[in-house]
């Protein structure tokens, strides 16, 4: 009980965060992604179905806000939480190359699925321009906020597994 709500205040805060805080500090109206950062984070570290369930919840919280159509965003976020997930039995805690790389081919494949649905079906079929102008900066900017989001994800999930093996032991 005490994992979900402490990753829906987690959800919560990112979005909060991605919405408010880092949309006043938008470097040409580029903000990073935090929910991306969260899904791929717990996915990794929890493994496919909490990916796919966190990814559930950020995208459905996008939706909410942002969306035209309920469920798009979320697909999308799912999909990412999932895959992140297939990459949990080779993650090591003090390594940070691995996340880094994943939350980076997570962003593109997030930039490439939203230009592909919400731009190359409208007959917009410059993809260098968006790739340039949209997609990478994003990564940019998102990879630099992991550096510091990233380790209090981690400390989180970390204390979390402590008090739960904690627990475990009381009842054997």
């Amino acid at each position: 009980m005490r994992r979900i709500l402490i990753t829906a205040l987690l959800i919560f805060i990112c979005f909060l965060m991605q919405c408010t805080v880092f949309h006043a500090l938008a470097f040409g109206g580029i903000v990073p992604n935090l929910m991306i950062v969260l899904t791929s984070s717990y996915g990794f570290m929890r493994g496919e179905k909490d990916g796919l369930l966190i990814g559930f919840f950020c995208g459905l919280l996008v939706d909410i806000f942002f969306g035209s159509v309920i469920g798009f965003y979320a697909l999308i976020y799912m999909y990412i939480g999932y895959a992140n997930g297939k990459f949990c039995p080779i993650f090591f805690p003090e390594d940070i190359k691995l996340p880094i790389i994943l939350i980076i081919c997570s962003d593109f494949l997030y930039g490439a699925a939203c230009y592909t649905t919400l731009f190359l079906l409208r007959g917009r079929f410059d993809f260098s321009y968006y790739l340039v102008h949209i997609i990478a900066p994003e990564i940019v900017y998102t990879v630099v906020v992991t550096l510091f989001l990233y380790p209090l994800i981690l400390g989180i999930n970390n204390k979390l597994v402590q008090r739960e093996k904690r627990s475990e032991k009381k009842f054997v």
